[in-house]
């Protein structure tokens, strides 16, 4: 039994050392899985949301054309509000404005202030709105107060998420002024505009 313990004990250690060498040095290759390389996560800025209300002010430019002598020009300055409804790329709202003004139609009246109710839609392009406007102006003039349609374009950057800068040209058109028919006056105006929104 000594002799067998003797002999067999170092047999089993060299037949588990060979073994272990013979897979150390085996010509299969074992292959590791490959690591995946994830490319890095890039920062998502948020989208600009065009939804709520808003007030400012606005400083501009009239031009009224009609016939002679229903011709004049001059600043104007005003505030507005309105509120506005962002569907993704598109932007519906309605806005109320109005203009402070001294325009002297050639002496043949003067026009004071100019009122409008707006409907506007236009395109989200992130921190920028580009639209168009419609709607009903009313000018208020020294001989008597005249109704009439205008159209426009403008466009709003937000500066901040509260706080935006923006322009807009419109023209208005005004028939019958004073009531004499003919007295038909075109008027262009342009105006810069700050708004704060909520």
């Amino acid at each position: 039994m000594k002799r067998f313990t003797k002999y067999a004990l170092p047999a089993a250690i060299g037949a588990f050392a060979i073994g272990s060498y013979a897979q150390a040095g085996s010509l299969e290759q074992t292959t590791a899985d490959p690591q995946v390389i994830s490319p890095p996560v890039l920062p998502v800025a948020p989208a600009s949301d065009w939804t709520g209300f808003y007030t400012g002010l606005q400083l501009g430019y009239a031009d009224m054309d009609g016939i002679d002598p229903l011709d004049g020009h001059n600043e104007t300055y005003g505030f507005h509000a309105g509120y506005d409804y962002d569907f993704g790329d598109f932007v519906l709202g309605g806005e109320l404005d109005y203009d402070k003004t001294d325009v002297d139609l050639g002496g043949a009246a003067n026009v004071d202030s100019v009122a409008r109710v707006k409907v506007k839609g236009g395109y989200d392009l992130g921190n920028t709105l580009i639209y168009a406007t419609a709607g009903a102006a009313r000018a208020d003039t020294s001989v008597g107060d005249e109704t009439g349609p205008f159209a426009g374009i403008g466009v709003s950057y937000k500066v901040t998420e509260q706080y935006t800068i923006g322009a807009e040209l419109l023209e208005h058109r005004f028939d019958d002024v004073g009531g004499a028919a003919g007295n038909d006056l075109d008027a262009t105006t342009l105006t810069v505009r700050g708004s704060l929104r909520f």
